[in-house]
């Protein structure tokens, strides 16, 4: 779908432009993101979601793009795209508020997550894709790909998930002495086969804003070292 063979995986703050072939089709599900088209005015039918897609991406139209077209689509510089190419066997589980295009030939499974999983995932729902085909997903910044083991947790930051495998373990957590958990944001400790996909610029702005911090050393002692010092000390 995507014709440029150097084009990275990982599309941020940047217009991305998708060339389809003859008879190939996508389905776009915020077309408003469509900033240039060319090809046959019939090949782009816009159509009404169903009620499951409209309750799940707060959206009501979709629009089919079938080939041979081409179309361009914008996003603004802390979103990111990311293609995944998919296989018959895959087994990750996607929030589908995420999902941003879809190929012909992608089969979407609902999965209700266990109540404990409800609880760290705050979501009741997760999308399973698999089949011969490609998704587009919305992410903050660029996404990286880690390994799992089935012994062995990995910890990853609570908001950086994108998509983990359907056998995974979740556990709420944190982890390293008491002044490392105090002020770490809550983690996933994950175990299983497979891997999970974590996005990377999903955090807050700590980084950005010490560049920019005026305030002496030892106000700034304070706000790390006492608890919640970094609410109580403005």
């Amino acid at each position: 779908m995507i014709r440029d063979e150097n084009a990275p995986v990982t599309f941020c703050g940047q217009a991305v432009t998708f060339e389809l072939g003859e008879s190939e089709k996508v389905h776009v599900l915020h077309p408003g993101q469509v900033i240039a088209y060319r090809g046959a005015v019939q090949n782009r039918s816009d159509k009404l979601m169903n009620m499951k897609g409209i309750y799940r991406k707060r959206k009501f139209i979709r629009a089919d793009f079938t080939g041979p077209c081409q179309f361009v689509t914008s996003f603004p510089p802390s979103v990111a795209l990311q293609m995944i190419q998919l296989h018959e066997d895959s087994d990750l589980l996607y929030d589908f508020r995420h999902l941003f295009l879809y190929t012909e030939g992608v089969r979407m499974e609902t999965r209700v997550l266990s109540v404990k999983n409800m609880m760290i995932t705050r979501d009741a729902v997760k999308m399973k894709f698999s089949g011969s085909g490609q998704i587009g997903i919305l992410t903050q910044g660029q996404v990286i790909e880690l390994p799992l083991h089935p012994e062995e947790a990995l910890y990853v930051e609570a908001g950086s998930i994108v998509a983990y495998p359907e056998n995974a373990k979740l556990e709420l957590s944190v982890y390293g002495n008491h002044l490392a958990s105090q002020h770490m944001r809550y983690q996933w400790k994950i175990t299983g086969h497979g891997s999970v996909l974590v996005q990377t610029g999903s955090g807050h702005h700590e980084l950005e804003n010490s560049l920019h911090d005026d305030d002496g050393i030892i106000k700034r002692f304070l706000r790390e070292a006492l608890p919640f010092g970094g609410v109580i000390i403005k």
